[in-house]
């Protein structure tokens, strides 16, 4: 993970970046710990689950990765607004080494915020791809790191909602 700002035509970018490799070591780590701690015989079944990074089976945490940055930049959006700018759309399998959320955001924007919101990010991108992987090798522990990745989003969206809502307080008289 990384976080940087950057001054652009009078306002503040902050870039959030992703590393692939970073993610792909998470994400791995908790496959494999899943794996060691089924309650089966079949080493077939634990093997299936440890090998999300294998050949082949990367590719969907790749897809699911993809999928969860754009949605993350969605749910980003009032700080991650951009033009629309004329590109060709397709669905070519891209592997970033770097997944970049870049951030509109006012200079009083606080830098424990996106501190925050970096870690909240990562820990939504993991527990998805490790959510996804199980809904196919271990659908029963699927429903464990969905829920996990719900409660990573709705932290991003409540911390995100903090920053942008006024907090209006009434005067009161004595």
């Amino acid at each position: 993970m990384s976080c940087f700002l950057e001054e652009k035509d009078g306002s503040l970018n902050a870039v959030l970046g992703f590393k692939r490799d970073q993610l792909l070591y998470d994400i791995k780590n908790y496959a494999y710990i899943e794996g060691s701690v089924m309650d089966t015989e079949s080493n077939h079944n634990r093997h299936m689950v440890q090998d999300v990074g294998e050949e082949g089976n990367v590719d969907r945490v790749t897809r699911v990765l993809n999928l969860t940055v754009a949605k993350c930049r969605e749910l980003l959006y009032p700080y991650t607004k951009n033009e629309l700018h004329r590109t060709e759309l397709n669905d070519t399998l891209r592997e970033p080494k770097v997944y970049g959320i870049v951030l509109s955001v006012p200079t009083d924007f606080s830098q424990t915020t996106l501190y925050l919101l970096e870690n909240l990010i990562h820990e939504y991108l993991v527990c998805k791809a490790v959510s996804d992987w199980l809904s196919i090798t271990n659908p029963a522990k699927a429903q464990v790191w969905e829920a996990k990745a719900e409660d990573a989003e709705s932290e991003i969206r409540a911390n995100l909602h903090a920053r942008i809502a006024r907090t209006r307080r009434r005067l009161h008289p004595f």
